[in-house]
């Protein structure tokens, strides 16, 4: 797989993340509390793939990379929001886990990608 094939598949990839994410925020407890980690999670979640796709578009390695490194950080920051939510009880963990492995597994991709740049 090249290049571009790569960066098509985690373009589509993190969309289906930031999909995810949102309908999870959606089903969370409509409580003063989950309101804000609702926002949170939601804020944090969509932006892996919007600052990836921005990443895709860069005008120089350095920018590539900076975005890169705020898609890591975005996931991890997501990862955070998802373990308090499965910490609070408030959604079942069948429903959490696959959500959180992903944001893992985003939060290792980004970092192997960063570390490998360059400048």
């Amino acid at each position: 797989m090249d290049n571009k094939d790569f960066g098509n598949q985690l373009e589509k990839r993190t969309k289906t993340f930031a999909l995810s994410v949102i309908k999870l925020s959606v089903s969370l407890p409509n409580i003063p509390e989950s309101k804000v980690i609702r926002n949170q999670v939601t804020k944090s979640g969509t932006s892996v793939g919007a600052n990836y796709r921005e990443a895709n578009r860069s005008r120089s390695k350095a920018d590539f990379k900076n975005k890169i490194k705020i898609c890591e950080s975005e996931a991890s920051e997501t990862v955070y929001w998802l373990e308090l939510i499965n910490e609070m009880d408030w959604l079942s963990l069948n429903r959490i886990d696959p959500i959180l492995k992903e944001a893992n597994e985003l939060v290792a991709l980004f970092t192997s990608i960063s570390n490998k740049l360059k400048l």
